[in-house]
C-alpha cells in the first residue's frame, strides 16, 4: 500500500470538558523513502476567522487530538504547512506527565 486516505478531526482540548477548537481534515498518510508521511489538508476551505483560530492553537501548542470516525484518538505534533496549506503531522510518542 503506497498511500492510505480517511477523515478525521483535529482537536485541541484544555481538559477533558473544554474544547478549544476542532477542524474536520482529510488525512493522507502515505510512503516516502524515509518512512511515513502524514498530511491534513482541511474538508473544505476554511474562513477568516477558522485560518486565525487555527493558527493561534498551533502557536499555542502544536500537539493535539487527531479523532477517526470510530471515535478512536491519537496525539499528533503539528510540524508544518507546506504550500499548498496542508498541515504534515507526526505521531506523538507518549503523552507528557
Amino acid at each position: 500500500m503506497d498511500s492510505y486516505d480517511c477523515t478525521a478531526t483535529l482537536e485541541w482540548w484544555a481538559n477533558p470538558s473544554m474544547c478549544l477548537g476542532s477542524f474536520r481534515v482529510t488525512l493522507t498518510v502515505s510512503m516516502l523513502s524515509d518512512g511515513r508521511r502524514r498530511i491534513a489538508a482541511p474538508r473544505s476551505p476554511m474562513s477568516e476567522p477558522e485560518r486565525e483560530r487555527l493558527d493561534l492553537l498551533l502557536r499555542l501548542d502544536p500537539v493535539c487530538s487527531l479523532r477517526f470516525e470510530d471515535d478512536s484518538t491519537v496525539l499528533v505534533h503539528v510540524n508544518a504547512e507546506d504550500a499548498d496549506g496542508r498541515l504534515v503531522l507526526s505521531p506523538c510518542e507518549s503523552a507528557a506527565p
